[in-house]
């Protein structure tokens, strides 16, 4: 039976390093799926998770909910992406890459073509759009845990994953009839 995040939070907070691991590799996947799809870098996604697990260890006193440390994590990671995001556009290299394989579906040079018009698609949507509806579509969160992981109210996150959804329609759109 595996310890609960609070008890491990408990353990850490007492000098057990271990246990640190232990919260580490339990959300490391996750934190990395949504980092690379926010930061279209597998390098850069890396490094926001690094940075992620270094700071939440390093104010891991300020979790007031220990039971409640994956969202409190995840949180970080949604301003450290923010953070690096905008280094990444001022770098101008900005890109995103897309998890959902789509060779499945017919041709697989067509449906590379078609995967790199989603990610050029997604990459031209505003940024707090972008990141709803990665939360939601990628993340698979529903409006109350996205809120949480967030801080954002579910009425504006329903309203951002709308409009990033509206958007994403148009962009395809003129890929289509191009």
């Amino acid at each position: 039976m595996s310890d609960s995040d609070a008890a491990l939070v408990a353990r850490v907070t007492g000098g057990d390093l271990d246990a640190y691991a232990i919260l580490m590799a339990r959300y490391r996947d996750g934190l990395g799926r949504y980092a690379c799809a926010m930061l279209g870098s597998q390098a850069d996604a890396e490094e926001a998770v690094q940075d992620t697990f270094i700071r939440a260890h390093r104010a891991l006193h300020d979790c007031r909910e220990p039971s409640r440390f994956g969202g409190w994590l995840f949180a970080i990671l949604v301003n450290r992406c923010r953070t690096s995001r905008r280094r990444i556009f001022r770098r101008d290299r900005f890109s995103v890459s897309l998890q959902n394989d789509l060779a499945a579906n017919g041709d697989a040079a067509a449906a590379f073509e078609w995967r790199e018009e989603i990610t050029r698609a997604l990459a031209r949507l505003r940024p707090i759009y972008r990141e709803a509806f990665l939360l939601r579509y990628v993340e698979n969160l529903d409006y109350a845990e996205m809120a949480l992981r967030s801080g954002t109210g579910q009425s504006t996150l329903r309203m951002r994953v709308k409009r990033a959804n509206d958007r994403l329609r148009e962009l395809l759109q003129e890929v289509r009839t191009a």
